[in-house]
């Protein structure tokens, strides 16, 4: 890949945390459930949750005990993500790279 690790990392930080800003915005959580929309009565909303299900249970799903906390400290849940998210993203990068450059070869 001809990207550089650290402009990855941004990126996917970025693309990361506008998944889960957007995702919660659209399917509404309701008393502080951590994956929005899987018991709507709109149909539309669990079609859409169903669907987005697999990429927030890797993205927040380790997460869960930091969402499901009544009362954190406010900069724990986005360090948390960082955190976790920053290593998804150089394992990420790091296989991609080894992919793409046996590809060349």
């Amino acid at each position: 890949m001809k990207i550089s690790v650290k402009k990855f990392v941004v990126i996917f930080l970025i693309s990361a945390f506008a998944f889960s800003f957007i995702s919660n915005l659209i399917l509404e959580p309701v008393n502080g459930e951590w994956f929005p929309g899987s018991d709507s009565p709109i149909a539309w909303k669990r079609n859409l949750a169903a669907i987005i299900y697999p990429v927030k249970l890797v993205l927040v799903g380790p997460l869960s005990t930091i969402f499901n906390d009544p009362d954190p400290a406010p900069p724990i849940r986005a360090l948390a993500c960082a955190v976790y998210w920053t290593v998804i993203a150089l394992a990420l990068h790091f296989i991609l790279s080894k992919i793409f450059s046996h590809k060349k070869a």
